[in-house]
């Protein structure tokens, strides 16, 4: 297999997406009903495949804010699962250097009869921070998140604007150096999404790496210096991310 062509910086990049393809089935019986009955009269279940990614390559170089833009079903959020490793290719190969957080689902990650409290630990835990590091950040992540008086209410009972803030902010107190975020910051009030928006300047400034997938074409351009479109699992633009949105809007 062929190595990956990586740029000569004085940083190896972040993230590297060598040539990745992912393809799924698409199965065309409509119902578990209509697949029991037929798997019963012994008749075929008909799938087709939907290549959702097609030989895509990019690098993202340390500190880099990157904005993956595309219609819907174009591969965006295949893109960001394989690089959080959620999915894997089914050929190629992805990269990342460094502690991934991902933000792609909003509260996933989190167990609905758990309480707030609970879930912050279960969650910190998952992307890596031990006891005593969350212990030493609890306080930090609740205030963060402005849903302190029901820190110890069932999840299950959060609206998702209350999920996108606990789940962001337990990401972002993470030592992290890869933050991945797919549309959770269009959940919430302008307030708090204008607060998320300086958190990710203060993070990338810092060094820390973020891809991003967004249909807000406004929050992209505060965050994002570069662009990569898509379309239809494949790559057609790489560049500034005005011209980026440009290209996505037919400009």
């Amino acid at each position: 297999m062929a190595t990956p062509i990586i740029a000569e910086t004085a940083t190896p990049p972040s993230i590297i997406v060598d040539h990745v393809s992912k393809v799924f089935l698409k199965r065309n019986s409509h119902s578990f009903k209509e697949a029991f009955i037929g798997w019963v009269r012994k008749k075929k279940v008909r799938a087709d495949s939907f290549r959702a990614l097609d030989d895509l390559s990019f690098q993202v170089g340390q500190g880099e804010a990157v904005a993956v833009l595309g219609l819907n079903g174009s591969g965006k959020s295949t893109t960001l699962k394989l690089v959080s490793g959620v999915l894997e290719p089914d050929a190629g190969r992805v990269f990342t250097r460094g502690r991934v957080a991902g933000l792609i689902e909003v509260g996933a990650g989190f167990h609905p009869d758990l309480s707030g409290r609970e879930n912050v630990y279960l969650n910190a835990a998952i992307l890596g921070m031990k006891r005593e590091e969350i212990d030493a950040r609890f306080d930090d992540i609740v205030a963060f998140s402005e849903i302190g008086e029901f820190i110890d209410q069932e999840v299950k009972h959060y609206s998702s604007g209350m999920f996108m803030r606990l789940a962001f902010s337990v990401a972002i107190h993470v030592e992290l150096d890869v933050l991945l975020v797919d549309e959770v910051l269009s959940v919430g009030d302008a307030p708090f999404r204008a607060k998320c928006a300086e958190k990710i300047k203060e993070l990338t400034s810092t060094g820390v790496t973020m891809l991003v997938v967004s249909h807000d074409m406004n929050m992209v351009k505060e965050l994002c210096e570069r662009g990569i479109v898509v379309a239809k699992g494949k790559k057609i633009f790489d560049g500034p991310v005005d011209e980026a949105v440009s290209v996505l809007q037919g400009k």
